[in-house]
């Protein structure tokens, strides 16, 4: 099929795709502000539970998106962002994208979510899948944690929740897809990870219904237990010290996010609206 029948808006697989991941956007979003409800720390009788913001955007070329912005009592800042764009790679581009060399002509959409909890003992997380089309089609994404205090019960549910939804792709999709997010999310410069770990997985071409199927998974895994984990520990106390370690553990995501995410790469050098990209820095960072 022609990248031009591929790429075009009103496919029904590019639309069944951009149905799924503002879906998957409202659900989230509804079980953030729920936990933003049932927060009962030491502050909650003062503090007001928190909202998303939407706010969208359009992108000259064709397509856009809606920001979803939550600052509150439990996420200090966590965006859940939708974008679906099409057009034309530019050139020196289009060399990298699969499918896209001889003609330029892409269509994508996905989902991406940084969750920057206020309390230094709730883990962030990022969670991001997404469907392109060029001459070719594929999925990709993922979701790792990275705990500013490792909890190893912590990291053994979330790990088992992805194992599970990768169980149903395949036998060695979790070893698969777990090693590569080992090496995907991993700060060269510092020879240190990111976090703990998740998975990570791309270009997976052929059989699109069993190929979307297992992105549906790992959004649902990621709904069903990032919102455990929060719940576990977000009426914790903490201490002045533990924030300010908080703080310079921040420092190693934004050094990942601008150096070696594919998705910020890839945004900005598609024309997507930079605030919605860099959606994924913290609110306050600090480097010692």
């Amino acid at each position: 099929m022609s990248a031009r029948a591929l790429c075009d808006p009103a496919h029904p697989d590019a639309v069944a795709a951009t149905r799924w991941f503002e879906t998957l956007r409202d659900r989230i979003c509804a079980a953030f502000e729920a936990l933003e409800d049932r927060f009962a720390g030491a502050d909650a009788a003062t503090t007001t539970p928190g909202r998303f913001e939407r706010q969208a955007w359009d992108r000259p070329g064709g397509g856009g998106g809606v920001m979803a912005v939550m600052r509150g009592r439990v996420f200090e800042k966590v965006g859940v962002n939708v974008s679906t764009v099409w057009g034309e790679f530019s050139p020196e581009f289009r060399q990298q994208i699969p499918g896209a060399a001889e003609d330029g002509r892409f269509w994508a959409s996905g989902i991406s979510l940084v969750a920057h909890p206020r309390s230094p003992h709730v883990p962030p997380a990022h969670m991001n899948t997404r469907h392109i089309r060029t001459t070719r089609t594929w999925f990709g994404g993922g979701a790792d944690l990275n705990p500013i205090y490792p909890d190893d019960a912590d990291t053994a549910a979330f790990h088992d929740r992805l194992r599970a939804a990768c169980d149903g792709y395949g036998p060695d999709a979790y070893e698969r897809f777990k090693r590569w997010a080992d090496d995907y999310f991993f700060i060269a410069h510092r020879n240190e990870p990111r976090g703990v770990g998740g998975i990570f997985y791309d270009y997976l071409e052929g059989e699109h219904e069993r190929q979307f199927a297992f992105t549906r998974a790992v959004g649902e895994a990621f709904l069903d237990i990032y919102p455990r984990l929060v719940a576990r520990h977000m009426d914790r106390p903490w201490s002045a010290e533990e924030r300010a370690h908080q703080l310079v553990r921040r420092g190693r995501y934004v050094e990942f996010n601008l150096i070696y995410d594919r998705g910020t790469q890839f945004g900005l050098k598609t024309g997507g609206n930079p605030e919605a990209i860099l959606m994924s820095l913290p609110p306050a960072v600090a480097w010692p």
